[in-house]
């Protein structure tokens, strides 16, 4: 399930069970600690606890944090 700010995501942030942040407007996920996801807007980030869940919920990967999934990423794309 993906999350937005709450008290509850501050738990699970801490507890590491969320893994992955998106950004919701432009439908790319990352490692937490990504340089372009800290730029992000706060109303625009959502979490994911795995980054199958984040494909499943139609997010790519990020260029930046996740290149070699973003590299497959476009090779399926161009499939």
């Amino acid at each position: 399930m993906a999350f937005k700010r709450s008290r509850n995501l501050k738990i699970l942030l801490d507890k590491k069970e969320l893994t992955f942040a998106g950004n919701a407007n432009l439908k790319i996920y990352g490692i937490l600690n990504c340089s372009s996801g800290k730029r992000m807007k706060p109303e625009n980030r959502i979490f994911f606890s795995s980054e199958t869940e984040a494909i499943e919920m139609g997010y790519r990967p990020c260029g930046r944090c996740l290149v070699f999934a973003y590299k497959n990423w476009l090779q399926l794309k161009k499939c």
